[in-house]
């Protein structure tokens, strides 16, 4: 199966912009985000964030639940909760969170995700649940 879904990436949002957060991979079930280690990013101590990692996760979690395979149809979620545990430190330039759903039903979902740097070093780990924002829709969000 070809993964190249890059015709179907939404445009970034406002905060994904802000952090320099580009989707990098989204198919049905399985997402994945990614942004640059850079000073803009990281806290007091020269690493990144941890707020960063919280948001890559939730981020790759949300898209993980809502990809629907055409590019001018779009379901939308919201996270309901999120649990994030920290493991280690980045060593490299990019900070990659993939996410997969792991279950759910018609309302909600859930999923887990992790943030790695290229080298392969794991940061952090999350699951979370989420809950759809009404059906899918052409375009135009509903009010």
């Amino acid at each position: 199966m070809n993964d190249d879904n890059s015709h179907l990436f939404e445009a970034p949002s406002a905060i994904a912009t802000h952090l320099g957060i580009e989707m990098t991979g989204w198919r049905k079930g399985w997402a994945r985000v990614e942004t640059a280690n850079s000073p803009n990013i990281q806290n007091r101590q020269g690493l990144p964030h941890g707020g960063l990692h919280a948001t890559l996760l939730d981020t790759a979690m949300g898209f993980a639940g809502c990809f629907t395979g055409d590019p001018n149809l779009h379901q939308m979620a919201l996270t309901l909760s999120m649990t994030v545990n920290y493991l280690g430190q980045a060593q490299g330039e990019r900070l990659i969170a993939t996410a997969r759903v792991t279950g759910g039903g018609r309302k909600t979902y859930f999923a887990e995700s992790e943030v790695r740097d290229e080298t392969g070093a794991l940061l952090a780990t999350a699951t979370g649940v989420f809950r759809y924002r009404g059906a899918p829709y052409r375009d135009t969000p509903p009010d």
